[in-house]
């Protein structure tokens, strides 16, 4: 996933926050000018900085931004991650969507370089879902890549994943690859939540097997079993915690909802100082 910037999308971010106009900016002389320094609370891996600046340029194309840290770099607390200069009314209305962009994307490839470091050495990837914020999902998908971990599908486009309800509605796991091959190129991946299911999706051969809540031992069986035939990728209740157990079980791939779902925007603030 690369860096992607729809213009519009910001323009839509822009108008949520201003709407008619903002208002509180509106008691600052229009000629005034300011310098603003954006300093980060916590450590963090930052992410985010063209979406940043997209907000500010969209806004006023003379903003200044000068950056001290490079994009999926890891800053430690306290430190300045820019400095910006321009119209003080640009930057005070500006502030509060970049900041929540910023903030946001630096939390996910933040967790993602922690993910990705726990699994280092054992020849696992660890994986995104479709769990994103609603408008996010490439913004998410970018910086999930930016914090050192992959990409799972970006939607409902651009790989098959079958399911219970849709091998329930195909009669059979071996019905419902088969209609898939039929239908389309895209990859194929068949998710199952027992042994039997596993043989079974293995005798239809899709490319991926996801290996939804399984124990430790019935891994490392179908592991055995696999032969490295088919990529399995392991899915469910994985935290910081187990995820090293279950990458050492062999398994190819490791899918974590929680990367962009139980994201927690990281503690950024921005101070503005007037210059006339």
């Amino acid at each position: 996933m690369t860096e992607q910037i729809n213009i519009s999308e910001i323009n839509r971010y822009l108008e949520e926050d201003i709407g008619s106009g903002d208002i509180t900016a509106a008691i600052i002389p229009v000629a005034m000018t300011a310098e603003a320094e954006v300093i980060t609370r916590e450590d963090i891996v930052l992410c985010g900085q063209a979406w940043f600046e997209a907000v500010f340029k969209q806004l006023d194309i003379n903003i200044k931004i000068d950056w001290f840290a490079s994009e999926g770099e890891a800053v430690s607390k306290d430190k300045i991650l820019c400095r910006l200069s321009g119209s003080a009314r640009s930057l005070l209305t500006g502030e509060r969507t970049a900041l929540n962009l910023l903030q946001t994307l630096s939390a996910t490839a933040t967790i993602a370089r922690k993910y990705a470091d726990a699994v280092s050495g054992s020849g696992c990837k660890v994986l995104d879902t479709r769990k994103t914020i609603p408008g996010l999902r490439n913004a998410q998908k970018y910086a999930v890549v930016c914090g050192g971990c992959y990409n799972h599908r970006i939607g409902l486009y651009d790989g098959v994943l079958i399911k219970e309800n849709h091998i329930i509605a195909a009669g059979s796991i071996a019905q419902a690859v088969s209609l898939a091959r039929q239908l389309t190129k895209a990859p194929v991946e068949v998710e199952v939540e027992s042994m039997q299911e596993f043989l079974e999706a293995s005798a239809a051969k899709p490319d991926r097997i996801m290996l939804d809540n399984f124990s430790l031992a019935d891994m490392v069986e179908a592991v055995k079993l696999n032969r490295q035939t088919i990529k399995l990728e392991a899915s469910g209740n994985i935290d910081l915690g187990n995820i090293r157990a279950i990458a050492n079980t062999g398994v190819d791939f490791i899918s974590i909802g929680a990367l962009t779902k139980h994201v927690r925007a990281v503690d950024l603030s921005m101070r503005i100082n007037l210059v006339h």
